[in-house]
């Protein structure tokens, strides 16, 4: 099991740079780092450098996706290099607003997936279901083809990230152990593909945590952290969630 909890705070399209230079600062103000937490901000790629500039010693920051390109005439992309050279450890890849809104397949995901790890980022891959594929009781077979394909030609430096659609920006929140059920068929693939090294990597829980429910779902065996949306908006909340974990 991964010696680490890793909360990912996902803003989302939220923070103008000079928010996020407010936010990082009203952070190192107040933030008191846990043993065996690691902090990860994923910001909009403009207020990277905000970021870089400003948040407290052993907090990281990362994009919220990532080119699948390597360089050259793709309008609008960011790419792996560029993410690097402000100082980024992490990209997620394969958020599920991502798959709904841009359709963004599995194999899209693991192309960016592997651009991220071709340049020394730590890809965040998501995966997770809808609401009638769990109410059809198809959500592990679901998520586990849907990782399986979003991993193809990845190496053992990737945190996964397991996202029950319904349960996102809804309120709802997964049970701690509907995420363990997840984490643990999760964990069960992982090791099928990476061996003894799966057992250091990073499970993930995201959907609508907050201070009050995160040390529960966090206390399973095969959750190590969580993507966390809303609530990382507020340095409370982040604090909040950092001291439930202490």
């Amino acid at each position: 099991m991964s010696p680490r909890t890793l909360l990912a705070l996902n803003w989302k399209m939220n923070k103008t740079p000079g928010e996020a230079r407010a936010w990082a600062q009203e952070l190192g103000e107040r933030y008191e780092p846990a043993q065996g937490v690691h902090l990860a901000v994923m910001a909009p790629a403009i207020s990277l450098p905000a970021l870089a500039a400003n948040l407290p010693a052993g907090v990281a920051f990362g994009a919220q996706d990532v080119s699948a390109q390597e360089s050259g005439a793709y309008t609008g992309e960011i790419s792996a290099a560029m993410l690097v050279d402000v100082g980024a450890r992490y990209a997620v890849v394969g958020h599920s607003e991502r798959r709904d809104y841009h359709g963004e397949t599995d194999a899209v995901v693991a192309a960016k997936a592997r651009q991220a790890q071709a340049h020394g980022l730590t890809p965040i891959v998501c995966v997770g279901e809808k609401l009638d594929v769990r109410e059809r009781g198809e959500h592990v077979s679901f998520t586990l083809t849907q990782l399986r394909g979003s991993l193809e030609g990845i190496g053992t430096d990737v945190v996964v990230a397991y996202e029950p659609v319904w349960a996102i920006g809804t309120g709802k929140t997964a049970t701690a152990e509907d995420a363990e059920e997840l984490a643990a068929a999760i964990r069960s693939l992982l090791s099928e593909l990476y061996g003894e090294a799966a057992s250091e990597l990073c499970v993930l829980y995201g959907g609508s945590v907050k201070p009050d429910n995160i040390a529960s779902i966090c206390g399973k065996p095969n959750v190590n952290g969580a993507l966390v949306g809303g609530a990382s908006l507020k340095v409370a909340d982040v604090l909040g969630m950092n001291d439930a974990l202490k």
